[in-house]
C-alpha cells in the first residue's frame, strides 16, 4: 500500500473566509515504510494572514512573495498524491483547504476524496485514547515520538512527525493482519474476533534471529502503547492448553 502523510499550513482558519494555504507537505509510505519521497512547497497566498496565524507558522508575506501560486504546482502535487491513501490529521481541515484552492482553478479538479482514500489519525487516536488530547504535539509525546525540534508548525516537519505517531498509533494492527480479522467487531474486540484459541493452526518453524527479533518489536510496542495484542493471543493459547 502507497500513503502520503499530508499537512498544510494556511492563513487562518477558515478557507470559508478566503483564507489560503502557505505551505504543503507530504512524506510518502510504501508498506508503512517511509521512503524518502517528499513534496514540500511554500505559496504565495495573495492575501494576509489572520491574527495570530502568522505567529503559529513563522511565515511573513515578505518570505512568501515571489513564491508560487497554488495554480502552479497543482499538477506536480496531484501527480504526487494520485493513486495513494492520504494520511492526514484533522483531515477535515486541510481537505477543505486543498479543495478550495483546486476549485479556484476551475472545474476540472475532483474533490481529493475523489481521487484518494483519506484516513483521519485524529479519528484513530480519539478512538484509542477517548477523553484526551489527542493534538499531533499530545499524540508525540504519548507515542515517544521526539518533536522536541518542533518550536513552530511547518507542513513538512509536521507531516514528518506526523508519520512517525501514526505508524506507532496503528502499530501491531494492520502490519501483522489484524484488521481484517475485526471487521464488524467493536475496539476491543476487533482484533481477536478471529483467532478463536481451538481449532488447527498451522505450524510455523522460527529462526533464532527472527524470534529475537519479534521479541524486540514487541517489547517496543509495549514502550510506546503499554501493552499489544499478541501478549493477549498468547494468553488465550496458555489458558486454552490448560483447560485441554
Amino acid at each position: 500500500m502507497r500513503q502520503i502523510v499530508l499537512d498544510t499550513e494556511t492563513t487562518g482558519l477558515s478557507w470559508e473566509k478566503g483564507n489560503r494555504v502557505v505551505e504543503i507537505g507530504c512524506v510518502e509510505l510504501l508498506e508503512r515504510r517511509p521512503t524518502g519521497r517528499t513534496f514540500q512547497c511554500y505559496l504565495d497566498p495573495g492575501c494576509d494572514f489572520e491574527p495570530g496565524a502568522q505567529e503559529v507558522t513563522g511565515l511573513t508575506r515578505e518570505f512568501l512573495a515571489g513564491k508560487p501560486k497554488f495554480a502552479d504546482v497543482a499538477d506536480e502535487f496531484l501527480a504526487f498524491i494520485d493513486g495513494a491513501e492520504l494520511v492526514i490529521h484533522n483531515a477535515a481541515f486541510d481537505l477543505g483547504f486543498l479543495d478550495a484552492e483546486l476549485r479556484r482553478l476551475g472545474g476540472q479538479h475532483r474533490p481529493l476524496r475523489e481521487r484518494c482514500a483519506v484516513e483521519d489519525s485524529l479519528d484513530l487516536a480519539r478512538q484509542r485514547y477517548p477523553g484526551q488530547r489527542n493534538s499531533l504535539d499530545a499524540l508525540c509525546r504519548r507515542l515517544g515520538v521526539d518533536n522536541s525540534h518542533r518550536q513552530l508548525h511547518g507542513a513538512l516537519l509536521d507531516a514528518q512527525l506526523l508519520a512517525e505517531a501514526y505508524l506507532a498509533l496503528t502499530a501491531g494492527q494492520g502490519e501483522i493482519g489484524f484488521d481484517a480479522a475485526g471487521e464488524g467487531a467493536g475496539p476491543a474486540a476487533a482484533p481477536c474476533a478471529a483467532f478463536a484459541a481451538s481449532g488447527a493452526r498451522p505450524r510455523v518453524l522460527v529462526m533464532a534471529g527472527e524470534r529475537e527479533a519479534h521479541e524486540a518489536r514487541l517489547a517496543q510496542l509495549r514502550r510506546k502503547a503499554g501493552s499489544v495484542v499478541w501478549d493477549r493471543l498468547a494468553e488465550d493459547a496458555e489458558a486454552a492448553l490448560a483447560v485441554a
